[in-house]
């Protein structure tokens, strides 16, 4: 997946022919890592596994309508890819639904969160951890709820698919 200058091992190759660390780099970031474009369909290195986290950070359009984050099991549109866990975010309910679609059926919906976590052109930051029976979401380091796998083989959910009213800053 792409990273961000924040990246320890990202290397940049200066117009003098020296290699440089990033972070020591007089030219700004955006000009070797532009903000990541929406919709967009990432691999997960290796597919998940019991322990793996995928991050993901961004700022909330002004007005946003709603915003998705899904992990998949590949990217195929037809037939279309098993959705082990999509997340999305409604800002006109302020509800954060969370569901799964295996072949093709769309399992029971969940919507119950303590607090809705994100505001219109706020940053945040979602973290989502693989354990061995279920995903633990975090937004903005607080956990939000747990969802239980039901795609058993962790490590063909090997796709991120992002996409609605946001912009990506960071993803890891």
């Amino acid at each position: 997946m792409a990273g961000s200058v924040a990246d320890s091992d990202a290397v940049v190759k200066l117009d003098d022919g020296h290699l440089n660390n990033s972070l020591g780099s007089p030219v700004q970031a955006d000009v070797y890592f532009p903000r990541l474009i929406v919709p967009f369909c990432g691999h997960i290195k290796g597919g998940m596994r019991p322990g793996k986290k995928v991050l993901v950070m961004g700022i909330v359009d002004l007005n946003p309508e709603s915003f998705a984050i899904s992990l998949t099991c590949g990217d195929s549109e037809d037939p279309p890819a098993d959705v082990a866990i999509e997340l999305k975010a409604v800002f006109t309910d302020r509800q954060l639904l969370r569901n799964s679609c295996i072949s093709g059926e769309r399992g029971e919906e969940q919507s119950a969160i303590p607090y809705f976590p994100f505001i219109p052109d706020q940053p945040f930051r979602v973290e989502i951890l693989c354990e061995h029976p279920r995903f633990r979401v975090f937004v903005d380091g607080h956990q939000l709820f747990d969802f239980y796998h039901r795609v058993q083989t962790l490590s063909a959910i090997d796709t991120i698919k992002i996409n609605g009213d946001l912009q990506i800053t960071k993803l890891g």
